[in-house]
């Protein structure tokens, strides 16, 4: 599979290292196994933000799981506030030979939600995967946090979470699978943003919930919590808080939106039909490593 110019891996990553465990998955040239044929999937925040002053930015991890996906041939339902974003991930995602459709919704609307649910899968046909990929940030430190800013953060990071899930689940077929897209940043105060710490943290509480819910139809729910990923949200985090890229990371390197895709696709896939109800970290072991 060769990449196109909108596919581009994390910065230092151009080929196969096994050292630093660089395959042709990380750097999105897998040829694709079909294993997503016949699924429809509906991935809220399929676009990506603008970087300023880079050309080429990385991909970020809604575009990366929707070509994923496509690319495994599922058709797929692009949602996004940002309409030029989901524009260019659907032009995409068409390029893999899948069926694509845009949904334009603002998370922070929760009749915005329930619309948005139904036009996917009314436009799909049917609906047996959900990716929850959408979260925002907010003032750092406690001292600076307000009322209306909490709010604002918890309503797009956990609140949409849970009225998608409302909304979905009566829609979806059995053997449906839903994942929410978390961080590390859960497990540790890794953003210093108390308002997406405590919001990517509660989604495991609610994955759990929707996962007991879904039980008797046969639905799925998990969540993925990356680390350190190489994504135009990843390098404005880096350029606020140097630190960030300056810490020790396993392997040497940062994650690509392309190990979130894979991670996420796998909880999507039959292939992971016994995994319910759990946190998968896709961070290269950082949280689990003692680096220095």
């Amino acid at each position: 599979m060769n990449q196109t110019d909108n596919e581009i891996p994390a910065r230092g990553l151009t080929a196969v290292d096994p050292l630093r465990h660089v395959f042709e998955e990380a750097l999105g040239m897998a040829p694709s196994r079909n294993r997503m044929e016949g699924r429809a999937i509906l991935v809220v925040g399929a676009g990506q933000r603008p970087l300023e002053g880079e050309e080429r930015p990385p991909l970020g991890n809604g575009r990366a799981i929707s070509l994923i996906c496509a690319r495994e041939g599922a058709s797929v339902a692009c949602a996004d506030v940002n309409v030029r974003a989901v524009e260019e991930t659907i032009e995409l995602v068409k390029k893999t030979g899948s069926r694509a459709m845009q949904v334009l919704v603002d998370v922070s609307d929760p009749d915005a939600i329930e619309r948005a649910v139904k036009e996917a899968a009314d436009g799909l046909g049917h609906l047996d995967g959900m990716v929850l990929n959408v979260g925002i940030g907010g003032p750092s430190g406690l001292a600076n946090q307000t009322a209306d800013a909490w709010d604002a953060a918890l309503a797009v990071n956990l609140r949409s979470h849970m009225l998608a899930c409302k909304y979905a689940l009566p829609l979806m077929k059995p053997g449906s699978s839903i994942v929410f897209v978390s961080s590390t940043a859960s497990m540790r105060p890794g953003t210093r943003i108390p308002s997406y710490d405590a919001s990517k943290a509660a989604l495991a509480a609610l994955c759990r919930h929707v996962a007991l819910e879904g039980e008797n139809l046969g639905i799925r729910a998990n969540v993925i919590a990356p680390g350190p990923i190489d994504t135009p949200l990843g390098r404005e985090a880096s350029r606020a808080r140097p630190a960030r890229s300056a810490q020790r990371l396993p392997f040497g390197r940062e994650g690509t939106a392309w190990e979130v895709a894979y991670t996420t696709l796998f909880l999507l896939s039959h292939e992971s039909s016994f995994i319910n109800a759990q946190v998968i970290v896709a961070d290269g072991g950082i949280t689990g490593l003692q680096l220095r």
